[in-house]
């Protein structure tokens, strides 16, 4: 399968030819493995890819959606492009065998050349050229038409070299690439453990919502801007990229690659992943939503205590913000729901107000801080551990360093500014411990 995925166009690019070589020829009729449903299916996603744009082109208009191809929606929520994890998982099964890889004086790591660092390397290089920054070569997200069927996948903003679909692919592509070098696994085995839900993990989540934890103690900007550097060194010197590279000094070399990996690192990996409205089924907003004064001083934590159990995958969590944002809505009487931020057990924050609207979470205080809630009655247990270091250890040290939350933040719980019980006896006596806790 990963062969297959090699010979419709995963492997396209110069770097990643170098490191795989020609792809096979496409199969004139389907492999025994597939049906004929599934071998249309996957020659019409693999056909196109995810492909960065000609840099000749100018991107469109802020706000103009553009529909990108080559994606899967994975049952955790996420959308995974398939070139990446494809051509990972193709290198990992090459090395188990005792593949030797492509022979070349301080040759960058094979896994990383075919799912991130040429992609990283070559956007950057771009943006070098341009005098762009990583808003033009990092995202946007994107929605799916329909969640339970999902046909097409639409980016929610101008597109890049490397959309979210493309960051997961590649962080993916590199764990289970990694994964499989080590002894091979029936690939379908891996896939359902991996994205499956109700496989027994330790804490009821499918390993892939850990893909950015576990990326990140795999590879550490240092080594990502390693692997940048020696990919764009090969590029150099390949005849498809030589010219484009070819006034390049050795000092701008080494300053593309760190800051292309401290910008993959802070979006990507340092940072939660946030789902989209568009992604759990929002109604609009209703009038005009009132805008904040960035940055903010405050956090407010609330648990939801309806719905009062928590929810541990991304259709759970979705229905139970859908719940909410129809009782604030309908019953409450409010715009939207009140939230910023809601915090699945499923491992993924939901946006609510989000970062720049004034919510309804803590009254009189609105427009001082975010409403951060836990979906869950903690009122008497806890959300899982790594739930809390959630927001704890990454959202609000995000917040900050995005300069939405001022460096010298307060966090209080939503009783001590109301008459209520909210966030629950035991999460209230959780917060006092944390960082900024007043």
């Amino acid at each position: 399968i990963p062969e297959l995925g090699w010979a419709l166009g995963a492997c396209s690019t110069p770097g990643c030819r170098w490191v795989l070589g020609q792809p096979p020829a496409v199969p004139q009729i389907p492999p025994a493995t597939l049906s004929q449903e599934q071998w249309l299916l996957f020659t019409q996603v693999l056909h196109h890819g995810v492909v960065a744009p000609d840099p000749g082109v100018v991107a469109p208009d802020p706000g103009v959606v553009a529909p990108d191809l080559g994606v899967v929606l994975a049952p955790d929520g996420s959308t995974v492009a398939l070139a990446p994890l494809l051509t990972g998982i193709e290198v990992g099964l090459k090395q188990a065998s005792g593949w030797p890889g492509p022979t070349l004086e301080a040759s960058p790591d094979p896994l990383y050349a075919v799912t991130i660092s040429e992609a990283l390397g070559t956007s950057y290089l771009m943006a070098h050229r341009a005098g762009g920054t990583n808003q033009s070569t990092l995202g946007p997200a994107g929605c799916w038409d329909d969640v339970d069927d999902p046909q097409n996948y639409t980016l929610l903003g101008p597109p890049s070299p490397i959309p979210d679909a493309m960051a997961n692919g590649a962080m993916d592509g590199v764990l289970l690439g990694a994964q499989l070098a080590r002894g091979p696994l029936p690939l379908g085995d891996l896939l359902r453990s991996y994205y499956g839900t109700g496989n027994g993990t330790e804490m009821r989540r499918p390993p892939s919502s850990y893909r950015r934890r576990e990326f990140r103690l795999l590879t550490g900007p240092e080594k990502l801007e390693k692997e940048v550097a020696a990919m764009l060194r090969v590029l150099k010197v390949l005849p498809p990229t030589q010219e484009l590279l070819e006034d390049l000094g050795p000092e701008e070399v080494v300053a593309i690659a760190r800051r292309a990996a401290r910008d993959f690192t802070e979006v990507y990996v340092a940072c939660p992943a946030i789902i989209p409205r568009c992604m759990w089924g929002a109604r609009p907003y209703r009038g005009t939503p009132t805008p904040l004064t960035l940055p903010l001083s405050f956090i407010y934590i609330h648990h939801t205590l309806e719905p009062a159990a928590p929810c541990f995958s991304f259709s759970s969590c979705s229905r139970a913000m859908r719940s909410m944002q129809s009782f604030h809505q309908d019953t409450r009487g409010w715009d939207d729901i009140g939230y910023s931020f809601v915090v699945g057990s499923d491992g993924y924050l939901y946006q609510g107000r989000g970062w720049h609207w004034v919510g309804a979470h803590t009254k009189g205080y609105n427009s001082k801080g975010y409403g951060v809630g836990y979906v869950g009655d903690f009122s008497s247990t806890l959300p899982d551990a790594d739930i809390l270091a959630l927001v704890r250890d990454e959202l609000l040290p995000c917040a900050v360093r995005m300069g939405k939350l001022q460096q010298n933040y307060t966090v209080r719980g939503h009783r001590q500014l109301g008459h209520t019980e909210c966030p629950g006896s035991a999460l209230f006596q959780e917060i006092r411990t944390w960082h900024g806790f007043k």
